[in-house]
């Protein structure tokens, strides 16, 4: 099995410069929005304008039909791409492969890691695990396969050697039982080109993914980072969070540097019509060339979030995106995207 990391592959940090950014189109068919879902594809389409606004942005249909659907959600959009790729859910970030970038080579590979729709939550993932190759074979791209599971959602990296993830995801037996945490830190390293695995402990409240990073926190410099936090003592976020807090205080980046670490707001409880707590979080951003889409949830705290998530991109145009009803499938913006980099300059 070739091992990307002896290659010279290595997963970029979100700011770098990209490609293109690929969605997955949700259908009917989708298991993720339980009486919601004929709100979805109005929501998913004004997503999809925002991206296009920054980069091409390539979106994975079932059929023509479904294109002929998406197009019209979308509406008159010369920068996206459709490509005939079938999935089971639309969460690109997670069914998709993790791309890789070669700065000696200047080349992008996929990175194909087993998926098993985050511990068998949900009923069908033979579609999306096929995804990854599908998506190689339509770029032209190298097609790295590991027998690892993980998911884009679980893993941040800076892009220079440091990645953070959660013991609660990572360390779940219903994704790799067999593997110790040392096996898993070694496949970090070989897979994503690191050498620092920083651990946090559990996600927020609603999460259904066992504690997805980027509900909690997301690297916005080598070692500068978002992070959420909850100031209401009585909010079962509020002690995960502060728990996370402490952690990142005593966490170092690759060369030993303390975390500049910043506080992000969280948004007021907000739950779905059946009762259950949504997972809503600032920190499911996405980070495009030239601009961060940042999650809005009709909540009085937008504007601050939307605010400190600019002070720290200067230069980028930040653009709230409405996720009130997006957010019923228990991920916003970032779960639903998936960054394509572009070649490094060698």
């Amino acid at each position: 099995m070739e091992i990307p990391a002896d290659l010279g592959f290595r997963m970029p940090a979100e700011w770098e410069p990209h490609d293109a950014v690929w969605f997955s189109w949700p259908h009917p068919d989708t298991e993720s929005f339980p009486g919601a879902y004929e709100r979805i594809p109005q929501a998913f389409g004004a997503l999809v304008r925002a991206a296009a606004e920054f980069e091409p942005v390539r979106v994975n249909v079932r059929n023509a039909a479904e294109e002929t659907e998406a197009r019209r959600q979308i509406g008159k959009c010369d920068n996206v791409q459709f490509f005939p790729i079938d999935s089971d859910e639309p969460w690109c970030r997670d069914h998709g492969p993790i791309f890789l970038v070669n700065d000696r080579s200047g080349e992008v590979a996929v990175a194909d890691f087993e998926f098993n729709s985050w511990g068998r939550k949900l009923p069908r993932w033979e579609l999306d695990r096929r995804v990854p190759e599908a998506m190689a074979r339509q770029l032209g791209l190298r097609h790295l396969v590991c027998p690892v599971i993980l998911e884009g959602g679980s893993v941040e990296v800076n892009g220079t050697g440091s990645v953070l993830t959660t013991r609660s995801c990572l360390l779940n037996p219903n994704r790799n039982p067999a593997l110790t945490e040392e096996q898993i830190v070694r496949n970090l390293e070989q897979w994503l080109g690191v050498r620092n695995v920083l651990w946090l402990g559990d996600g927020i409240e609603g999460d259904d993914t066992d504690g997805h990073i980027d509900d909690l926190t997301r690297f916005v410099g080598k070692s500068r980072v978002l992070t959420v936090r909850e100031d209401n003592p009585e909010d079962p976020n509020h002690a995960v969070l502060e728990e996370n807090w402490q952690t990142l205080r005593a966490l170092r980046d690759e060369d030993g540097n303390p975390l500049d670490i910043v506080a992000l707001p969280m948004p007021e409880r907000h739950r779905d019509w059946q009762g259950h707590r949504l997972p809503c979080s600032y920190a499911n951003f996405l980070i495009v060339n030239g601009g961060v889409l940042v999650p809005a949830f009709d909540d009085p705290r937008d504007g601050e979030a939307a605010s400190i998530i600019g002070s720290v991109f200067p230069g980028r145009k930040v653009v709230p995106v409405d996720c009130a009803d997006l957010i019923i499938g228990l991920g916003s913006i970032h779960c639903l995207s998936q960054q394509q980099p572009a070649p490094p300059r060698t």
